[in-house]
């Protein structure tokens, strides 16, 4: 391919982008790319993707469907990460006087 029309290509993509983050959608490759994987990329990376074949962009629905799962899947961690800082402490009941006296009559005396 020639440098310029791909560098071209490139701008041209990176131009049509709107956002500084987009998502994109991967497309099956012969070097073992898995297709249907949703990305959510920066603008350079998302027109290079998109300009060699790898990706494309994602629908207005896909990209909200997948930032609804990013934002849950972060909540989730959020949530598990404040439960592991949660800590417990047991404290033993003390032992009333008349238990005591008890106990102590109850020993053999020697």
């Amino acid at each position: 391919m020639n440098l310029k029309v791909y560098y071209q290509k490139l701008r041209q993509a990176e131009d049509d982008l709107k956002e500084p983050e987009a998502v994109v959608v991967s497309l099956g490759t012969p070097d073992g790319g898995r297709a249907g994987v949703l990305t959510e990329a920066p603008k350079a990376v998302a027109a290079k993707l998109i300009v060699e074949g790898g990706a494309r962009l994602a629908t207005e629905e896909e990209a909200s469907g997948f930032r609804e799962q990013v934002v849950e899947a972060r909540r989730k961690a959020e949530q598990a990460a404040a439960a592991s800082r949660i800590h417990v402490t047991v404290v033993a009941e003390q032992p009333d006087e008349s238990k005591r006296q008890r106990a102590k009559s109850k020993s053999p005396q020697d």
